[in-house]
């Protein structure tokens, strides 16, 4: 890029501006994340929630409502890291690294692994939350499953056969 057009572009395009419109949002989710592992989001303040369900079934039984419990609070896991790894992708796909650019996926993936780790590192130290590696585990299928996503769309759209 020549000088004249660096000096043309609007102030708000810098390359600090770029970089923060790129890795905010993934920034912003993962502290999102870490506020979620914190006693707020533990399992007995988010089984309040469920509550309404009864109204829709009245005779459900404290055994139906447990296993819905389990069910939204795993898929909850499986959601929210999946949000994440995408925005791995829209960050490093992007990124001016060129290595981040050619290897987005595995770098998107291994963020993901090592962030649902330190979560539940972080869930260990928090008195009304238990550290599960089935937690960790769960959160990095959600981050694989979107990232596998993505790469059978983005194959698709370049007109490669996904048998190659």
């Amino acid at each position: 890029m020549s000088t004249a057009t660096k000096a043309s572009e609007p102030s708000y395009l810098t390359p600090s501006h770029h970089r923060l419109s790129r890795y905010g949002p993934l920034a912003v989710w993962a502290v999102l994340i870490f506020i979620g592992s914190s006693s707020a989001l533990s399992g007995s303040n988010t089984a309040v929630m469920l509550r309404p369900v009864l109204w829709l079934f009245p005779h459900a039984s404290e055994a139906t409502l447990a296993l819905v419990h389990f069910l939204v609070r795993k898929a909850g896991h499986l959601t929210e890291y999946a949000i994440l790894a995408l925005l791995a992708v829209r960050a490093f796909r992007t990124s001016a690294r060129e290595l981040l650019r050619a290897r987005w996926f595995w770098a998107s993936l291994l963020l993901v692994v090592a962030y649902s780790l330190s979560d539940e590192f972080h869930q260990s130290f928090v008195p009304s939350r238990t550290a599960s590696i089935y937690d960790s585990m769960i959160d990095s299928v959600g981050g694989l499953v979107a990232l596998v996503f993505l790469a059978i769309r983005k194959r698709g759209e370049n007109g490669q056969d996904l048998h190659d």
